[in-house]
């Protein structure tokens, strides 16, 4: 006889020396930066609403549990099969790889509870508890700390392997400091799901079914649409706003090429955050959420309990809710959709944002606007703030300060609060002031001891920054020279042959040994950003051994800023020397480039960067 079998399980009893599989018809593991970001921000404030510094690791028995939800497994053969969860299993495996491999290197002994989480031996021959055959290379990649090249193969495995970048980008390790294995055994112990487990096919899949469809609670969306329409007694007044309300969520979920059913509950965790959102949980032990933080997880309970200052309890204020504001903040939500996978003219700069992954953008541009802004405002508005975002994010890149989702949230809740229905005027006057009096620039950042672009090196930090950096000032530098912007392409990864960074210097120390007092120094040279350019795939394998005099004519066929290396940028180019006296950028050509070339090439990299990303971008917006 088939049975049913619910057990509430903690992280460490339910993978402990356990795999799972999938079946071949399963989705591809989909999660993005946002929910990794997310998961993460949730697991690490929830930890820290009960770490005090001074904590033996014993007392973590004693903090608060965190739920992640239910899964569906289905066992036959000897094997699990995820019927349900493997978005969630897969994303907890690459946080416990990260997690396993930074506490191998500070040598902590909570390694040694990790390792038993992510693979087991039973038969004496590795097996990983994601068994999931085509996934394997990956995982066994990450796990060992070796390099893996995922371009070309299954998107499962792509997706994996950037959301773990994202993972080490986010640098929890960093945040968490001396915290890091209380935090560990606390995810392992007190973090927990509901294992819902048969060994019938068919019954896993009418769970699945009656908790997906028939049995499926209202979302969020659904409550919060409940409570607005209540006070609304006219049958007409009520049908046509349940239509609106129907007809804005219908747009969100099947925006762009695939139905998303959560974007709704997106749209409206940025507007409220935007709008409405006044305090945030303290950051201490104990502390409670607030707005910021109780829009994020429960917004309908949310807005119940602050109808006052959503203006909300009588027929008329739900209605105008309903039937203006939704409408006007969705529909703009809608429109930083489009330019953050669009490159759209006159909103480049919410493309830029969203090439780096900055997940704050889509609330913080709904901060300034008001419902009576007509549609040019809001355009001038959004490109406004996400310049000051886009200037704001690549001042600290180049700094090594942290921008992931919880390092910045403060800071994003804070500027909300100060721009929130600003005039375009008074919005462009703000945020000027803020990048005035702002220390961390591209010179560096004295309070932090951080010296900017002149210390900027490719690490697993800041490569993706430093990439994003080269297509901007390469572009740049085109236009400048009368050419097309092409800065979409330069960053496009799915293209056929996608560009990749390029050292101007081959790995041979041999080469420059005179210059530098070893080989460390040569590589921490070789790596800085006046010593990269970006160049396509194939011809950056073809030529990343050759000496730069070697190098030197294929650059000239290049881009103009990887051309602008050879004598061929500077004959019969009359509009790229127009640009650059005008500009005052000394780009110079060389017959060789070492370690003095590389000096002055960094004062370049500098200049343009401070042009690229300067403040008076603003006041182009204003009326």
């Amino acid at each position: 006889m088939s049975t049913i079998t619910p057990h509430y399980r903690t992280v460490q009893q339910l993978l402990h020396s356990q795999s799972f599989s999938i079946d071949e018809y399963q989705r591809e593991y989909k999660w993005e930066r946002e929910n990794i970001e997310e998961l993460l921000g949730d697991l690490r404030d929830k930890f820290l609403s009960c770490y005090q510094e001074g904590d033996k690791t014993k007392e973590v028995s004693n903090y608060e549990d965190y739920f992640l939800g239910s899964i569906i497994v289905s066992k036959r053969n000897g094997k699990s099969y995820l019927v349900d969860g493997q978005q969630r299993v897969t994303s907890l495996t690459l946080l416990l790889i990260y997690l396993h491999n930074a506490a191998k290197e500070q040598d902590l002994g909570v390694v040694g509870n990790l390792a038993p989480l992510i693979y087991s031996a039973p038969f004496g021959e590795p097996l990983f508890n994601l068994d999931i055959t085509e996934r394997l290379p990956v995982i066994e990649a990450l796990f060992n700390d070796v390099p893996f090249n995922p371009d070309g193969r299954e998107e499962s495995i792509q997706t994996m392997y950037n959301r773990y970048q994202d993972i080490e980008q986010i640098d929890l390790v960093g945040e968490l400091k001396n915290a890091l294995p209380h935090f560990i055994y606390w995810l392992i112990n007190k973090v927990g799901l509901i294992e819902i487990a048969t060994d019938n096919d068919s019954y896993a899949y009418a769970i699945f079914e009656t908790m997906n469809d028939r049995g499926k609670p209202l979302s969020p969306v659904d409550m919060l649409k409940a409570y607005l329409l209540a006070p609304i007694e006219d049958d007409a007044r009520r049908r046509n706003a349940n239509h609106v309300w129907k007809r804005q969520v219908l747009d969100l979920i099947s925006w762009g090429n695939e139905s998303e059913p959560e974007r709704d509950a997106a749209c409206i965790k940025a507007w409220f955050r935007a709008q409405y959102a006044d305090s945030k949980r303290e950051g201490k032990a104990g502390a409670v959420d607030k707005d910021w933080e109780l829009i994020g997880s429960v917004f309908h309970r949310w807005a119940r309990d602050n109808k006052a200052r959503l203006g909300l309890g009588s027929e008329t204020a739900n209605l105008e809710l309903i039937t203006t504001h939704f409408p006007f903040f969705s529909s703009v939500y809608r429109q930083i959709l489009d330019a953050s996978y669009t490159y759209t003219a006159g909103l480049e700069a919410i493309y830029y944002n969203a090439h780096n992954e900055f997940t704050w953008q889509n609330t913080v541009l709904l901060a300034p606007l008001r419902v009576t802004d007509d549609s040019d405002t809001v355009l001038r508005k959004l490109a406004v703030t996400a310049s000051y975002l886009d200037i704001w994010l690549m001042r600290r890149t180049v700094n090594y300060i942290r921008v992931g989702y919880s390092s910045t949230s403060y800071t994003m809740w804070s500027l909300c609060k100060e721009i929130r229905g600003l005039s375009l005027e008074g919005l462009v006057q703000v945020l000027m002031a803020k990048l005035d009096s702002d220390d961390v620039t591209f010179s560096g950042s004295p309070s932090r001891g951080r010296h900017g672009v002149s210390d900027l090196r490719m690490n697993q930090f800041s490569r993706r920054y430093i990439y994003h950096l080269l297509a901007r000032i390469t572009a740049f530098t085109e236009i400048g020279a009368g050419k097309p912007d092409l800065f979409p392409h330069y960053v496009d990864r799915n293209s056929k042959n996608p560009c990749d960074i390029e050292h101007i210097w081959a790995d041979k120390y041999s080469r420059h040994s005179e210059e530098f007092a070893s080989e460390q120094e040569f590589e921490t040279a070789r790596n800085h950003v006046a010593g990269l350019v970006l160049l396509p795939a194939d011809v950056n394998r073809s030529y990343q051994d050759n000496t730069f005099e070697e190098k030197a004519p294929q650059y000239a066929q290049q881009n103009f800023y990887a051309a602008t290396l050879t004598e061929s940028a500077y004959k019969n180019q009359p509009k790229f020397e127009a640009f650059r006296k005008a500009q005052q950028l000394p780009f110079k050509s060389y017959a060789t480039f070492n370690k003095m070339q590389q000096m002055e090439r960094c004062e370049l990299v500098e200049a343009l960067a401070n042009r690229v990303w300067a403040p008076e971008r603003l006041k182009h917006y204003l009326l």
